[in-house]
């Protein structure tokens, strides 16, 4: 009888864990259970998206008010075309907001920072962020670095 009390508490105490895992998992992909509530569709252009990916968060102030939800190519402009979706509780964004690609961590995941305007008017559904700023490429940061060392190097 104590053999049989001592397997049911160790295959209950694996079951608890497993779940914690799987809370673990889907806490840190960014997926939810449940549904987060009522949301609206923002789209921003970018130049260079660099790693973005769909379902990254979007921010403002460190505070996570919605997700990416898809990436697009835009034919006529040729640039990355972002649409969000963001908490509906956050329906008092400025039409010259800005959204811009940063990373977060060592591991680089990059997501989408919005910084508030100071426009009376607001963004609506379906509205557009004009000013954005693209992700920072580090190769590129590393190209120009290096050919601006070998141009100073050579003798004139």
């Amino acid at each position: 009888m104590q053999i049989r009390t001592l397997e049911i508490g160790v295959g209950l105490f694996l079951l608890a864990g497993l779940l914690a895992l799987l809370l673990l998992a889907l806490r840190v992909s960014g997926l939810s259970v449940g549904n987060n509530g009522d949301t609206y569709k923002l789209y921003a252009y970018f130049d260079n998206i660099a790693g973005l990916t769909v379902r990254a968060k979007v921010t403002m102030a460190g505070v996570t008010i919605g997700k990416v939800t898809a990436i697009d190519l835009d034919r006529d402009s040729f640039t990355g075309r972002v649409t969000m979706e963001i908490e509906e509780r956050v329906d008092n964004l400025p039409v010259d907001s800005t959204a811009s690609i940063l990373t977060a961590g060592l591991l680089g995941e990059k997501y989408v920072g919005i910084s508030v305007g100071g426009e009376d008017e607001l963004l609506k559904d379906g509205g557009t962020i004009q000013d954005t700023q693209s992700a920072l490429v580090l190769e590129d940061l590393i190209g120009k670095f290096l050919i601006n060392s070998v141009n100073r190097e050579q003798p004139k």
